[in-house]
């Protein structure tokens, strides 16, 4: 060997000793002088407010950062492999610095002619995101270095990998992975699959670049790398590797991505907790569990948007939200797709869409997470109109236009679609306590973040007479009693204002008919006269029992057809009353309120109800509500196949709401449609053709393994078979069967509709209702 050999080993080991001393010096100096511990070994980070339903589903976060602590133990197993194999695979055997990791990413990069490889392991990545910043300087590595063996000294492996878990930064504001699987997969982390595992293992190393919402393609490029080190390590099979590489992810859009959906009922919960606790709401970590329950919630959401979907389908196409040039190269023209798309949310499952081909059978689009979809013949013909070459070149639908498309269901095809202008809520309770169990107060909270559940304030149109036939009960009035469904003119003296005629809503009149057929069918003009019947004042003293706010409800003769005000809520609230037997209850969504650590700061209790109907009536106003959709305006509910079912159909004066509202022995819901600046929905929306659809969906998710509920008698009813024509006893089995309070059997009124001797029960006090 020549001299020259030796000459350059010496210098080499002289240099190798001489940056050995410089280090080990520099270490020395710096090394007592590092940040305390503290915020490791006592770690406490910022965490949310999380809302839950009843059954622990989270349905919201308000916070600085979106974060959910997890123990290690309680991560799946194959996240764990996936973060190690990305990140640090040598984490359980170096002592917080992996030299041969160093040494391995130095020849790398030196064999690559440049940076490509580091050499951070996950202690030296905690260190560097408790207490250091990112700039890339000798002193900053050698300080990550040396507080990273610091850590190392201090506490065990596991309790490092779970505060890295907890701590580290993934994108969309998601801290820890916990977070980052709600919002990338919208479900807990103890659920996500290999796929998605690797997917979130890919993200620390750069969360912007392999974030699978904004870099679909890198994101996947990342995901594949760390399923390729996952089966070079043994930590998964070639069958496994295969399958995860082949899995479809679906990516949630949105940074709101919790298992249910109920952002208006978690805004209700979040104005509540700021004004008890304030600012500290945000960083704390409460937990509050709430009445909501997941099925009933996904029902009346998956109700309300496919009622709003039909309705824009009766309605007709409305065109392109706009439209945008695409490039004819076809890198440049994916780039200027996905630019459009990412501009545009989701909206209540309308998704956004660029349309990049139309021929006479089909319109081929791209969404958001680069799939392409067809629109087959029938969207051609529902949007023909804005496919016309004589409809403006601005309005046209073609090559380029942004478009919004939704599934009524996973396996139904795709439909064209277009952001609504008209509104829609919902809202389920337990009839017995008040228990809010679902709440939907508009089409999509991030549009419109008023909630028209609690705030709305609406005539209530037909589904409001129950309330007045419920007065007429207690005036001695039964099912059987004849009105006359003919014309009748109001004086102004009686309306405070102008003369009024008022009409069917179909603008049929039948003659006499007795007071059950006349509700199944909505006669206006009976409605009147049962109102006159029994007077006004005594109705609106009848009707304030229910909790209404009778301020909004002025005593004339137009409260017989809901001319009055009132919220889905309230109208909730009223129905309950003949749902439960008589009580009125108040709305309540709050269980529990538990700190980070499951303790409980705060328990909640239905508030107390209070009788103020004779269990008769409610029976009695039941069994009238039935007819209603076995023979009346909701036959559409027969579909669900069951007997137990009582509601009311309402459509307010030139079609500017459409309502239904109804019950069953465990649940009362109401549904609701309209504009929020109030015009017609358009000839033939009708509370049974608009808003019914909704309140069907719901009830038949909810009570599809249900039996059907009893409803018993109470005591002091009695049944008679009467002529259904004139509403007089028959003999035998002749006619139908009726009911009665006893006190009014049949033979102490006249037929006519006034009672032979005016029967005046006690009415109790309004009850007011703080809803």
């Amino acid at each position: 060997m020549s001299r020259w050999w030796y000459y350059l080993i010496a210098l080499v080991l002289g240099l190798a000793v001489a940056i050995t001393a410089v280090v080990a010096l520099a270490a020395a100096m710096i090394y007592p002088n590092l940040p305390s511990l503290e915020a490791l070994t006592d770690y406490r980070p910022k965490q949310p407010l999380r809302i839950f339903t009843e059954e622990g589903a989270l349905i919201g976060e308000f916070g600085e950062e979106r974060r959910a602590v997890v123990r290690l133990k309680d991560t799946p197993g194959h996240l764990r492999q996936a973060i190690l194999a990305a990140e640090d695979e040598r984490f359980y055997q170096h002592g917080g610095v992996d030299t041969l990791g160093v040494l391995r990413a130095a020849l790398a990069n030196l064999t690559a002619g440049g940076a490509k490889e580091g050499a951070s392991t996950i202690t030296m990545q905690v260190a560097r995101n408790f207490f250091l910043s990112s700039e890339k300087t000798f002193t900053r590595k050698l300080n990550e270095a040396l507080l990273a063996v610091k850590i190392e000294h201090a506490l065990s492996k596991d309790e490092i990998l779970e505060i890295y878990i907890n701590h580290i930064f993934l994108g969309q504001r998601a801290y820890g992975f916990a977070a980052a699987a709600q919002i990338y997969f919208g479900k807990p982390l103890a659920r996500i699959d290999l796929a998605e595992a690797a997917m979130l293992a890919g993200l620390p190393k750069a969360p912007s670049a392999y974030n699978p919402v904004v870099n679909p393609t890198r994101a996947k490029s990342r995901q594949l790398y760390v399923l390729g080190r996952m089966k070079t390590l043994g930590y998964i099979s070639d069958a496994e590797y295969e399958a995860a590489r082949d899995k479809r992810l679906s990516i949630k859009r949105s940074t709101q991505s919790f298992e249910g959906e109920a952002a208006y009922l978690a805004e209700l919960v979040r104005q509540r907790m700021y004004q008890k606790y304030g600012d500290s709401i945000y960083v704390s970590g409460l937990k509050v569990y709430t009445t909501l329950r997941l099925t009933d919630q996904r029902a009346a959401l998956e109700g309300v948007r496919l009622g709003v979907l039909a309705f824009q389908r009766r309605r007709g196409y409305a065109g392109p939200e706009a439209r945008i040039k695409l490039p004819q190269q076809p890198e440049a023209a994916d780039k200027a797709l996905e630019s459009a798309l990412l501009e545009r949310e989701d909206a209540g499952g309308m998704q956004p869409a660029v349309v990049l081909a139309i021929d006479k059978q089909r319109i081929r689009a791209r969404l958001r997470n680069g799939e392409d979809i067809e629109l087959g013949p029938t969207e051609i013909r529902f949007a023909q109109r804005f496919l016309d070459t004589r409809m403006a070149a601005d309005k046209r639908l073609v090559v380029g236009s942004v478009i919004r498309v939704a599934r009524v269901g996973p396996d139904q095809p795709w439909q064209l679609t277009y952001l609504p202008q008209v509104e829609a809520a919902f809202i389920a309770l337990d009839p017995v306590d008040g228990a809010v169990r679902a709440m939907v107060g508009g089409f999509d909270f991030s549009r419109n973040q008023f909630n028209h559940v609690t705030q709305a304030w609406r005539q209530a149109g037909s589904s409001f007479k129950p309330f007045i036939y419920s007065a007429a009960l207690e005036r001695g009035i039964t099912p059987a009693t004849v009105f006359d469904d003919a014309p009748i003119e109001i004086g102004a003296e009686e309306t405070g204002g102008t003369a009024w005629t008022p009409k069917n809503y179909d603008g049929t009149m039948e003659g006499p008919m007795t007071l059950r057929a006349a509700l199944a069918k909505s006669k206006n003009l009976v409605s009147i006269r049962v109102l006159q019947a029994i007077g006004v004042d005594v109705a609106h003293q009848h009707v304030a029992r229910f909790g209404f706010d009778m301020r909004r409800i002025p005593p004339y003769p137009t409260m017989a057809l809901g001319a009055g005000e009132v919220t889905p809520l309230s109208l909730a609230a009223g129905y309950a009353v003949f749902a439960n037997g008589g009580n009125l209850v108040t709305p309540w969504h709050l269980l529990k309120v538990t700190d980070k650590d499951g303790r409980v700061l705060e328990n909640f209790a239905p508030p107390p109800s209070t009788r103020v109907l004779d269990p008769r009536n409610a029976f009695v106003t039941t069994t009238l509500l039935r007819d209603v959709i076995r023979r009346g305006t909701a036959t559409a509910a027969l579909k669900l196949g069951r007997g137990d079912l009582a509601g009311k159909t309402g459509t307010t004066n030139d079609h500017h709401d459409a309502w239904f509202a109804g019950y069953q022995a465990t649940r009362v819901a109401v549904a609701w449609m309209g504009y929020d600046r109030p015009r017609p929905l358009g000839s033939g929306e009708t509370g049974g053709g608009t808003a019914l659809p909704i309140w069907v969906h719901y009830m038949g998710k909810v009570l599809r393994d249900a039996p059907e509920a009893p409803l018993p008698v109470p005591e002091g009813v009695t049944v008679h078979r009467i002529d259904l024509a004139t509403g007089a006893t028959v003999a035998g089995e002749e006619g139908a069967a009726e009911v009665f309070f006893q006190e009014f059997e049949p033979g102490a009124l006249d037929p006519v509709g006034t009672p032979a001797e005016p029967v005046e029960p006690p009415i109790p006090a309004p009850v007011a209702a703080d809803h």
